[in-house]
């Protein structure tokens, strides 16, 4: 049974398949639209530092054919041959991409998918559709890195430009149109196992580009350990939308009263500080579940039971659109499921799927507000210097394992909520805003001394890996560049870059405001570092 992702997850090709000959299938279409579907073999600084490994409609395979751009079949709008063992050295990464042919955006494409495909078996798929994306020509789908080992990240992330933007992006230079050379469709590639045959196609022409197998019966060969390299069995259906899990919030049964019906779930909110905007990775990392902020930097959901904003005019006060009624009212505040592992349901309520990704979670004691399937629970403290903070803060730092198959919603003292996604880079985080985290991050607690801060000490955990932390703030934070100027209050400071390098800045007095220029505080904290370091800060102080 093949592997579901959602955007983001990550996966090791070993934790996938034991083979490393590999198919890659892109399904991509929308009304009226073509599309150049792309492999793009970068090194280590994820450049396109050669350009033969940028495999397209003009330069189908790769000097030692590693890669090999196939065509379309078995249902697939274009697909690839990846053979892991063969590739460079110097190629750390193969980003597959799809990119608009004229005029059009992402959003108008339907349900569509990224697969792979290992010895004619599905193995993992990535659904996407159009509603993810905005006007965005181009769509980064998913990526095989290297790190240690091979491994296989589902991206989903438009982008502005079209293929030529995209090439620029990836550090290659657009040439001038030449004819392209003609391609020996009807030539078999040299390297093709004896067990390699084309997909079954149902009635009808045969697709342009076929696998090649060898024209001549091979002696059979002894069964390997690992699949060898085979396209899928059969015809693929197009993707229904219901196959979408994560495209919009799914619901078991809709609540619909009598004589009316409800109205559609609101959609899935933007990442924080980017309302109405295609999902991008801000500097300090993706922060999703944070509402577009209205103009007093709130978004709260309609009083309990009255209209919601945004409802056509004429309706009475405190009627639901779809009717009066206990399950309309209802309606607004119905569990909100996206398909992802971390989904906030409003501003002070995050639900983490323990289905999703395999991982266990490990939260604050008492943080749990409920779950639901079967979760164990297991208490543990943080080690050694999570005692160091219970003694120096009265911050215990005890945290609960959470594991099993069910969803668990997390909160505390209606704190605002903000799931950081960590994708290889790090984050420092105060010790004290920090809700929930997942157990593949790499995690240390951090000590920061200097007179006049309470206790002695401030008290940092630093992320670094793969994973989302959940950091919990007192209203709508902000976040700030780090500038040679830049200070903030020890109290009031939430998160930073792990890249900066924070001073110490003490202006201790006997009496506070004593002389002009003075903030009042008496310990800041001095944070530099490169341009595109970053602080967040809350409109709050300990």
């Amino acid at each position: 049974m093949a592997r579901e992702f959602q955007r983001g997850h990550k996966a090791k090709i070993s934790d996938l398949t034991p083979g490393t000959d590999l198919y890659v299938g892109v399904q991509i279409a929308g009304p009226g639209l073509t599309f150049d579907i792309s492999c793009f073999g970068l090194d280590a600084h994820e450049q396109l530092s050669d350009d033969r490994y940028f495999i397209f409609f003009n330069q189908p395979k790769s000097p030692e054919e590693s890669i090999q751009l196939l065509g379309a079949q078995a249902g697939d709008t274009e697909s690839f041959r990846v053979t892991l063992d063969r590739i460079p050295a110097n190629i750390h990464k193969l980003s597959f991409t799809a990119t608009v042919d004229g005029a059009g955006q992402m959003s108008q494409v339907g349900p569509g998918y990224i697969r792979i495909v290992a010895g004619g078996e599905e193995v993992a798929r990535y659904a996407f559709t159009g509603s993810e994306f905005t006007t965005e020509r181009a769509v980064m789908l998913g990526d095989f890195y290297m790190k240690d080992v091979w491994r296989f990240a589902a991206v989903g992330q438009g982008f502005d430009g079209g293929l030529d933007a995209l090439l620029k992006n990836f550090g290659g230079e657009v040439a001038e149109e030449e004819p392209a050379a003609p391609q020996a469709q009807a030539a078999a590639p040299p390297f093709a196992p004896p067990s390699f045959a084309p997909p079954t196609q149902a009635a009808g022409p045969a697709p342009a580009l076929s696998f090649g197998a060898p024209p001549a019966p091979q002696a059979p060969q002894a069964p390997q350990p690992a699949p060898s390299f085979g396209p899928p069995a059969g015809q693929t259906p197009v993707p229904t939308p219901q196959q979408q899990m994560h495209a919009a919030p799914t619901m078991a049964a809709p609540m619909a009263p009598h004589g009316g019906s409800v109205p559609p779930p609101a959609p899935a909110p933007a990442p924080y500080g980017q309302p109405g905007q295609p999902p991008q990775q801000p500097q300090f990392g993706q922060i999703p579940g944070q509402q577009p902020a209205a103009p007093d930097g709130q978004q709260a959901p309609a009083p309990y039971g009255q209209q919601p904003p945004g409802m056509p005019q004429g309706v009475p006060q405190g009627v639901p659109q779809a009717g009066a009624g206990l399950q309309a009212a209802l309606q607004p505040y119905k569990e909100t499921a996206t398909g992802q592992r971390w989904t906030p349901q409003n501003q002070q309520l995050m639900r983490v799927d323990l289905t999703m990704g395999g991982t266990p979670v490990l939260a604050r004691q008492g943080s749990m507000v409920m779950y639901q399937g079967k979760v164990d629970f297991g208490y543990k403290g943080a080690g050694f210097a999570g005692r160091i903070v219970g003694n120096s803060t009265g911050q215990e730092m005890q945290l609960m394992r959470c594991t099993g198959r069910g969803q668990v919603f997390l909160a505390e003292d209606g704190s605002h909520l903000h799931a950081i996604e960590l994708q290889g880079d790090g984050i420092c985080v105060s010790a004290e805003n920090v809700l929930a985290f997942d157990e593949s991050l790499q995690h240390e607690v951090r000590r920061i001394e200097g007179h006049g801060i309470p206790g002695g000490a401030l008290f940092t955990m630093q992320f670094q890996g793969t994973g989302t932390v959940v950091v919990k703030t007192h209203g709508v934070p902000v976040v700030l560049p780090v500038t040679p100027t830049t200070f903030a209050d020890c109290n009031a400071v939430v998160a930073w870059s792990s890249a900066s390098q924070v001073i110490i800045s003490s202006q201790v007095r006997l009496r506070r405001n004593a002389y002009p220029g003075h903030s009042g505080e008496t310990v800041n904290l001095q944070f530099r570092g490169a341009p595109g370091n970053f602080i967040v800060v809350q409109p709050y102080e300990v």
